[in-house]
């Protein structure tokens, strides 16, 4: 099925039909270190939170789930597959040659978010 086609109909069923773009970040085998652009890629991260094109990043653990795998998953907000493409080639990770990446269409159908703010406290909790 034609993807805008799923989409409209996603939302015509009630769905949040939201789209965003998915990033899976690999390590490249014999590639530069994440370490040394470690740094520059978390810079890189606060930047697009801070312009509201940063949805959620975070890293990946193994199949165990008891190690960290050096993949990682990132969300953007952006226009177009192009703008988010753009997005991802600028990710120090990637443009360093440290990580390479693949790039999806995602809609934001179902699912709970909760925010609990605190004023007294100035304090967010995301659950």
């Amino acid at each position: 099925m034609n993807w805008d086609t799923y989409r409209r109909e996603a939302k015509t069923r009630g769905a949040l039909a939201l789209e965003l773009f998915v990033v899976l970040s690999l390590p490249v085998e014999g590639g530069t270190s994440a370490e040394t652009v470690l740094a520059d890629h978390l810079e890189y991260q606060r930047r697009l939170e801070g312009e509201g094109r940063l949805v959620q990043a975070g890293p990946l653990s193994d199949e165990s789930g008891q190690l960290l795998s050096g993949a990682g998953l990132v969300v953007y907000r952006a226009n177009s597959l192009e703008e988010a493409r753009e997005l991802a080639e600028a990710d120090p990770m990637h443009s360093s040659g440290a990580r390479s990446y693949s790039l999806r269409r995602w809609l934001w159908n179902e699912g709970r978010l909760t925010l609990d703010v605190g004023l007294s406290t100035q304090s967010v909790t995301v659950s």
